[in-house]
């Protein structure tokens, strides 16, 4: 299992990420980033929501409701174009980190 702080730090670029793929609610979040990392990373909804809302308050994601045809109501996140500078950046940042770390910890450095 990854650790609470790992999956803390990673929680931005991935929501950003996710979102950069389709418009999507809080639930099927969490469910893809469980695929995604095979039950690596285990989100709760009171890890998730409060991100999503910082990022709506920056400006990054969008929020609407929906209720799917008289179904349940849910609310809806979509990345806006500040949303995808923020990805682009956020990427850029973790392939500097993921770089120097493969540097770091490679055969020549062991």
């Amino acid at each position: 299992m990854i650790s609470q702080r790992l999956a803390t730090a990673s929680t931005i670029p991935f929501v950003l990420a996710l979102l950069a793929e389709g418009e999507s609610y809080g639930y099927r979040l969490i469910q893809r980033v469980r695929a995604l990392s095979d039950g690596e990373l285990d989100w709760s909804e009171g890890m998730l929501y409060p991100v999503l809302h910082r990022l709506t308050r920056e400006g990054l994601v969008e929020a609407r409701w929906d209720d799917e045809g008289g179904g349940r109501r849910r609310r809806y996140y979509r990345l806006t174009a500040e949303g995808r500078a923020a990805l682009d950046a956020e990427r850029a940042e973790w392939e500097r980190v993921q770089h120097a770390l493969a540097a770091l910890w490679s055969p020549r450095h062991a």
